[in-house]
């Protein structure tokens, strides 16, 4: 009789946050991966608690290993479980692979800080804030043995766009394509919470803001239908030759503040609140909590809104809101501890905010003259447009042109119209399991789906990293780095209003990696 083979142990996972990527992420692997969310790291304790209640521990009291105050911790900790001292028992199951879900100008320091431990790595978008951070994550991984590597975007990972990339480049559904208009609608209230009053609203010492921290994912999603690898454009990128941008804050700023609101600084006590689109008490009271809804946003203002619901009821969850909301800085508060934090109840005309509400970025590229088979490689453009007043939210849709027809899409359908029979295809996206349909229109569980397979193909030793990242993850970090070079090529294209060269852009990337090294 000839041997069984036994099942590979499942990979185990650290997440590293958990806020709420943290949560998608820990979700996405629990429920449609055999990967195992083994560990958790985050400075909060109620979140701490909470994410490692929900995905690890459940009922009962974390052990050793599982829950850690912040990454650093764990660092040492796998440190001294390697060494096989007392404390920590080296036969202990290990960490297989991270998940970085914490805030973006941390991503860098933290994957270089893991790099000696040698583990699989999902970084959440974006990979840094700046392009030297980006070519120094590079530098800290390359003296190691290579591992999988991914990162949060996770429009390529959606059942929608897996079709809409198949039937342009695999079936050449509309011939060659000769330019795409796409649109990002992020949503009136959407940006009012996470870019006027959040995390992201101010922008990098260098100027870079929500092109990257809300879009550099469009912005591979285009460079992945135009130019990446596949089996039409050949085994290196077709990259564009020119990038232009444009952009402006054009709504949120103390001149567009109603008069009736006066010198208020919050929502909660402005003379305008009831006629302002941007009401806090709108938003985060009567649009979610009053409908019984507790998640995002609700639950980024305030975390425990769930616990305070269980035990004390719906009126002591509405008195615990409106305090957040009450909350506020002065002239005389440290800007440290201003940026340091989001403020809800903030009015939007008088925050501390300066990422652009508007965006155009626009692409073009040259024939490629290198190949003998030029098909699927000649001029073409792409049209990027972010915007913030829209009653879509991050719903996307665009028009791609193509020699031999045009395509038009949103978030669920596809219609394709080609010249030869002036007939249109419809393709309607199949329903998906409800919460998977609500995470990017399944982009989560199909990124954190790659990302798990990749590390059971190497960990089983079925493919080597390099068959992992193409098969399954579809792109590797040098990919990851090229995407986010087009986005800050673009901030400063829009910063200093010229054309910018890419390729001359990108030499000059590289020569700065070299001498810095």
């Amino acid at each position: 009789m000839g041997s069984i083979a036994l099942p590979t142990s499942a990979p185990r996972f650290l997440v590293i946050g958990a806020g709420s990527r943290g949560h998608a992420y820990g979700r996405a692997v629990t429920a449609s991966t055999d990967g195992i969310i083994a560990a958790v790291a985050e400075p909060d304790a109620f979140k701490l608690k909470e994410f490692g209640q929900a995905y690890i521990w459940h009922d009962e009291q974390p052990r050793e290993g599982q829950a850690f105050s912040d990454w650093q911790d764990f660092i040492e900790w796998e440190l001294q479980r390697r060494a096989g001292t007392t404390a920590h028992n080296a036969s202990q199951l290990p960490i297989t692979g991270v998940f970085i879900c914490t805030l973006d100008k941390t991503h860098a320091p933290i994957i270089s800080a893991l790099a000696p431990l040698n583990l699989h790595i999902m970084c959440e978008k974006p990979l840094a804030l700046s392009m030297s951070d980006c070519l120094s994550i590079s530098r800290s991984l390359a003296p190691y043995p290579p591992k999988v590597f991914s990162i949060g975007h996770v429009l390529r990972y959606s059942p929608h766009n897996i079709l809409l990339r198949d039937l342009l480049v695999n079936q050449q559904a509309i011939g060659e394509i000769v330019s795409i208009e796409h649109t990002e609608p992020v949503g009136w209230w959407h940006f009012s919470h996470s870019y006027v009053r959040g995390n992201w609203r101010r922008a990098t010492p260098e100027g870079v803001g929500s092109l990257l921290t809300k879009s550099c994912h469009d912005i591979d999603f285009l460079l992945w239908l135009l130019c990446s690898p596949s089996t039409l454009t050949g085994d290196h990128p077709h990259l564009p030759s020119t990038i232009t941008s444009s952009g402006n804050l054009t709504h949120f700023r103390r001149a567009r503040k109603p008069k009736k609101a006066g010198n208020a600084m919050n929502c909660t006590n402005c003379a305008a609140e009831d006629v302002c689109n941007y009401s806090a008490k709108k938003i985060y009271r009567d649009k979610f909590l009053h409908q019984k809804n507790t998640e995002w946003p609700v639950k980024i203002v305030i975390p425990e809104i769930e616990d305070i619901v269980q035990s004390s009821g719906w009126e002591r969850a509405e008195e615990a809101l409106m305090n957040k909301l009450k909350e506020d800085y002065t002239a005389d508060t440290p800007d440290e501890d201003k940026a340091s934090r989001g403020w809800y109840g903030r009015c939007v005309y008088e925050s501390d905010n300066n990422v652009v509400d508007e965006q155009l970025v626009t692409m073009t590229w040259e024939e490629d003259t290198t190949k003998k088979e030029t098909y699927g490689r000649g001029p073409k453009q792409a049209l990027f447009h972010m915007t913030y007043p829209t009653q879509a939210q991050c719903d996307r849709r665009g028009r791609i042109y193509g020699s031999e027809g045009e395509i038009s899409y949103d978030s669920k359908t596809i219609s394709v119209y080609t010249f030869h029979d002036q007939q249109t295809k419809v393709h309607i996206i199949p329903k998906q399991n409800p919460e998977a349909e609500k995470a990017h229109g399944g982009g989560d569980w199909g990124l954190a789906g790659a990302f798990v397979r990749a590390v059971q193909a190497v960990e089983d030793g079925s493919m080597s990293v390099a068959e992992a990242q193409r098969e399954h993850v579809g792109c590797d970090l040098e990919e990851c780095i090229r995407s986010h070079a087009v986005v800050f090529a673009a901030e400063d294209a829009r910063m200093l209003k010229n054309v910018v060269d890419y390729r001359d852009w990108w030499a000059h990337a590289e020569a700065t990696m070299k001498t810095s090294k």
